[in-house]
Parts: C-alpha cells; sequence; structure tokens
C-alpha cells in the first residue's frame, strides 16, 4: 500500500521549485464580497467588475479541494489533513473515499503523482489568499448507490436507476472518474482567466491551467489506449462527455474520445485548436449535477464556499 506520507514527500519536493512564485502572494490577501446570484452567465458578465481576484482564487481552490480529496483517497486511502482544510466559510466533511486495488502499475503511479499535484495545488491557493482563504466545504466523493459519482454515471447512462458507479473499484472506474473532474478544470481556469486583474494572479491560474490540462491530456490517452482493447471505455467516456454538455448550456463545449469519424480525439479543440472555457456557473452546474441556478448539490452537498457559489441558469 502506497504510504499518505509519500505523496506528502513528493508535495515536499515541489515546494522549493514554488517558494519563488508564492512570493508573489505574500501581500495580496483578504476577502472581498460579490452578490451570490452573479454565477449566471449574463449576470457574471455584467458583474466582471466586481468580483476580485480572491474570489476567482478562492472559487479555484474548492475546485482542487474536491480533485485532490478524490485523487488523495484513490492514491493512499487517506484524504487531506485537517490543517489544510480550515478557512472562512463552513468547513465540511468528506464523505466516502478509499484506495484503488489498482493492477496497472502505470495507472497507479499515475494516480499518486496527480494526487501530489492536487494537494500541492491546495497548498499554493492557501498560502496565496492566507487568511482569505476558504474552508474546505462538504465534498462528496464516494461510491454509494446514492452519492455523486453514481448520480454522474447515472446521468451518463452508466449505470441504471439506485446501481452504484464505484470509481475506486478498479483502474477502469478510477479513469473514468477521473474523467468526470479533468475537462471541466481545463475549462474552468481558461473561463477565469477574463475575469483576473493581478499579473501575478494570472501568471499562477496560467501555470495552474497548464498542469490541469496535463492531467486532462493524460487520463483521456490512457483511456484512449485501454478502450482500444476495450471499446466500452471510450464509450462510457463518450456518455460522460455527453452528460456534461447537458448541464452546462446550448453550446456544445465538450468533447469524448471518439472524434469525426471514429479518429482519436485525446485533446478537446474548437476549430482553431484552442481549449474551451467554461464560466464559474457552468463550471458548478456540472459538480453540482444540475443545469439550473442553484447553491448546491453533486459533488458539493452544500455548496462550495466564497462569494461564487451559484450555478448558471441553462
Amino acid at each position: 500500500m502506497t504510504d499518505p506520507s509519500e505523496v506528502m514527500g513528493a508535495l515536499d519536493a515541489r515546494v522549493e521549485r514554488r517558494n519563488e512564485r508564492r512570493d508573489f502572494f505574500k501581500a495580496m490577501t483578504g476577502a472581498a464580497a460579490f452578490a451570490a446570484g452573479a454565477a449566471a452567465i449574463p449576470q457574471m458578465a455584467a458583474a466582471q467588475s466586481t468580483i476580485t481576484d480572491v474570489d476567482v482564487l478562492n472559487f479555484a481552490l474548492n475546485l482542487e479541494y474536491l480533485e485532490a480529496q478524490f485523487y488523495s483517497y484513490a492514491a493512499t486511502g487517506a484524504g487531506l489533513p485537517n490543517s489544510m482544510l480550515t478557512g472562512t466559510g463552513t468547513q465540511g466533511a468528506v464523505i466516502g473515499g478509499r484506495k484503488v486495488n489498482f493492477t496497472d502499475p502505470v495507472v497507479a503511479a499515475y494516480a499518486k503523482e496527480i494526487a501530489a499535484d492536487e494537494i500541492a495545488h491546495v497548498q499554493f491557493l492557501r498560502t496565496a489568499l492566507g487568511a482569505g482563504a476558504v474552508a474546505s466545504p462538504a465534498i462528496d466523493v464516494g461510491a454509494s448507490a446514492t452519492g455523486a459519482f453514481s448520480a454522474a454515471a447515472r446521468a451518463a447512462g452508466l449505470v441504471g436507476p439506485g446501481v452504484a458507479f464505484d470509481p475506486y473499484a478498479n483502474d477502469e472506474n478510477f479513469l473514468l472518474g477521473a474523467f468526470i473532474f479533468e475537462d471541466v478544470g481545463v475549462t474552468a481556469y481558461k473561463g477565469a482567466s477574463p475575469i483576473v486583474q493581478s499579473k501575478a494572479y494570472l501568471e499562477a491560474a496560467a501555470g495552474l491551467l497548464a498542469a490541469e490540462a496535463y492531467h486532462a491530456g493524460l487520463v483521456r490517452t490512457v483511456l484512449y489506449g485501454k478502450g482500444i482493447d476495450t471499446p466500452a471505455l471510450i464509450a462510457s467516456a463518450d456518455k460522460i462527455s455527453n452528460a456534461r454538455d447537458s448541464l452546462d448550456g446550448a453550446s456544445d463545449i465538450d468533447q469524448g474520445l471518439t472524434g469525426t469519424g471514429g479518429a482519436s480525439n485525446v485533446v478537446p479543440l474548437d476549430a482553431n485548436g484552442i481549449a474551451y472555457s467554461r464560466s464559474p456557473g457552468q463550471v458548478l452546474n456540472i459538480v453540482y449535477l444540475n443545469n439550473l441556478a442553484i447553491g448546491r448539490g453533486g459533488f458539493f452537498p452544500n455548496g462550495v464556499n466564497g462569494s461564487i457559489n451559484m450555478s448558471a441558469a441553462n
């Protein structure tokens, strides 16, 4: 079994390389207010001048909490320590999560590496935000039939009514669980970039976007590779993509692994070869598993902490 201290050790090895970047943020702390209903797309466009960089980074921190908890449990069997979960707003518990009994050493190595990256993202954003960092909200990464993963899989048609989808059951389920998040993280950071005012924050967000894009590409590549021998994996990923698209509005900004004429589609891009964007409200549509303007649900049973907390009305 992988010791949780190994992941934290991998994180510590990266700290020195990130200290210089963190210096940008030591003086940039504090909290700012933004109307809770401003997450619908038209409202977001009108209210961008009132959204602060702190609001944007706290929104990102909520998503990093989710990813870090999922990968940490999958790779090590343990979640983040409480010292990395405190902050403003209501701190919530983590529902579910356990170590995957990986049979493919490559997938196991990838899970461990991504877990260390996501833990580093949480630590980095918390350092950047200082006293203004939000606490980790309640997060559902469990495998029960009533949990968020099962609801997402059910919406995609991977399991039937009342049937559980367990992302920790095997390598393939883990990859499909990761696929639910990774593309969303890429589009979230890209969509938030026009809102960010500080060049230091923007530089950091670009680095985080790049890391998430590496992760997404890795997950998509492994799924496609395994799907050559097990086509149901590719079909399942395509169904997850369609389910995400049904939540975030009328525009088709999500792509599965199957391209035109059955070709591979490992890198999801528009006609110009550019990755897609999602507004914060659209991102929350997906993690809340709801296409309405609401403040909680899905992987965040009580909603996210911070000023940007409402999904968009689609």
